[in-house]
């Protein structure tokens, strides 16, 4: 367990320092903004040094702006996942601060591209361990539990308000290859992670009520049984079923390992869910 938990602090710091990377190489020198928290924080310090005295860093803004969403994650959410997504965005303002900020490339479309793919590397190896760079993933987590809405809809709306002000503040064009890089960075953690912001779980075990005990444990998911029986063994098992967040991908995998190994699951790609899908309390 203590092996496990390194390898994803280690994770969750290398896709930091990449999303620093992007910024620094990349997207902060072309004035291309990257979608969510992050794009913000760089949003907001391009405007305080454009037209006021002040002038605050990405990486700092980037931590205050994580700041209140941290406490909020860790009470409404869980304190692995905040923990975790609170050490990236400490990992990324680190990160920034030491790596320098360079032109690497004069042409803004190569910025636009670079920047997202690596940024998204970065965030997709992140959500593929149980964490997040924070910000809106912490939110849409939030959201989620309380009301099942679309995720996307938030997403949608503060990353339509960064490419609008940076388009009335700085020019439309910035603004269009923001728009390849949100677009970039989508893709890109699709492949690396899963695009659908809802999956369902299908889990045969033998080992119904020590799986139920340990999920209710860690998730506010309701869960259906069916009866099932292994065609070639006649042993008779249940199936869970479930619907979950793709933020709650990697504690469900981690909860099957350690208590059933050998329960066989099936993660189904959820395009809608009618009806609530948490448990109720």
């Amino acid at each position: 367990m203590m092996l496990i938990e390194i390898q994803r602090l280690i994770i969750v710091l290398i896709g930091a320092l990449l999303n620093a990377c992007s910024l620094n190489l990349f997207l902060i020198p072309a004035n291309v903004y990257a979608s969510g928290f992050t794009g913000a924080a760089q949003l907001i310090s391009s405007i305080l040094t454009e037209f006021t005295a002040f002038n605050i860093s990405t990486g700092t803004l980037l931590l205050l702006l994580n700041i209140p969403v941290a406490i909020l994650g860790w009470l409404k959410v869980g304190k692995s996942f905040t923990l975790y997504s609170f050490i990236s965005v400490i990992g990324s303002t680190f990160f920034l601060a030491i790596v320098p900020v360079l032109n690497v490339s004069e042409d803004l479309l190569l910025n636009a591209v670079f920047g997202g793919v690596i940024a998204a590397v970065g965030m997709g190896i992140t959500l593929k361990w149980g964490a997040s760079t924070g910000g809106l993933d912490i939110v849409a987590m939030i959201l989620s539990r309380m009301k099942d809405r679309p995720i996307g809809t938030y997403f949608f709306i503060l990353n339509a308000i960064i490419i609008l002000t940076a388009g009335l503040l700085f020019g439309w064009e910035k603004a269009l290859y923001t728009l390849v890089t949100l677009y970039v960075s989508t893709r890109v953690i699709d492949a690396i992670h899963t695009r659908h912001e809802k999956l369902t779980a299908m889990i045969i075990t033998t080992k119904t009520e020590d799986l139920k005990k340990a999920i209710y444990a860690k998730m506010v998911r309701g869960i259906t049984t069916v009866p099932a029986k292994g065609a070639f063994t006649n042993k008779e098992k249940e199936m869970m079923i479930m619907v979950i967040t793709r933020y709650e991908l990697y504690d469900l995998e981690k909860i099957i390992e350690e208590i059933d190994p050998e329960a066989f699951t099936n993660i189904i790609e959820t395009a809608g869910v009618f009806g609530f899908f948490r448990r109720d309390n």
